[in-house]
């Protein structure tokens, strides 16, 4: 499926957004809280797309001003106060492309006791989105029990098998974290095999730490970057959005 509308020069500069359903309000403060604050950064940071929930996404992207940025919905989530590893439907792939999406978003919690479960009903957002016209991201994120063992979920290994399994799925996109063996990288890549891999921002660092990750993921022959917390949080979002567009392209 063809993803040109949601990528620049054929890479992927996301604007990521759906964290008020995962998080709650924890990672916000008196400007992020506001997803108008976010779109203006999409806007005139010039990111290549926005990821938000279908419930925000349908209050505020689809204001005038910022249709034209592509959007990927996201159709699932959970808050972090159920169980940890199980993420469901809260939207349909009728309703994103009721609002205008470019794409939608599926997140996977790959090993968790509900994975199947998941697997199920990815395949049948997967089918009605590609009926659509339009492409899938799949945030694959390994969930490793116990949760003492939660640094394995990082391991070059099972990130690799979360962008092989990903693309076995037949997602457009996986969006997948960053190793704790970063040599391993070009080896995680190549087994998103047919399917772009782009990096997920995780927790808030230094702008340096941050840029130096994006770079390294895109010499490894990644498609790109989803950023939220790290954009976002940022004292300077658009000198940091700057940086991030000479990292990816």
């Amino acid at each position: 499926m063809n993803t040109e509308k949601l990528s620049r020069n054929g890479k992927i500069m996301m604007l990521a957004y759906d964290q008020g359903l995962e998080h709650g309000p924890t990672d916000f403060d008196d400007r992020n809280y506001n997803p108008g604050f976010i779109l203006d950064i999409a806007k005139e940071g010039n990111y290549t797309c926005v990821a938000m929930q279908f419930g925000i996404a349908s209050k505020f992207w689809t204001q005038e001003e910022y249709r034209h940025i592509p959007l990927v919905a996201k159709l699932n989530g959970k808050t972090r106060l159920g169980p940890k590893a199980l993420s469901v439907a809260n939207a349909t792939v009728d309703e994103a492309v009721s609002i205008g999406a470019s794409a939608v978003g599926f997140t996977i919690y790959l090993g968790s006791e509900y994975e199947a479960e998941m697997f199920r009903e990815f395949s049948h957002i997967r089918k009605a989105a590609h009926s659509a016209g339009i492409p899938v991201f799949a945030w694959m994120y390994p969930f490793i029990t116990p949760p003492s063992s939660n640094d394995d979920e990082l391991d070059a290994e099972i990130v690799a098998y979360a962008a092989r399994a990903g693309a076995e799925l037949g997602a457009d996109v996986v969006k997948i974290k960053y190793p704790r063996q970063p040599e391993a990288l070009p080896w995680i890549i190549k087994n998103a095999v047919g399917t772009k891999a782009i990096l997920s921002g995780g927790d808030k660092v230094s702008d340096e730490e941050f840029i130096d990750k994006i770079r390294g993921f895109m010499e490894a022959g990644g498609a790109g970057l989803a950023v939220g917390r790290n954009a976002w949080q940022s004292e300077q979002p658009l000198e940091l959005a700057s940086k991030i567009t000479e990292a990816i392209f």
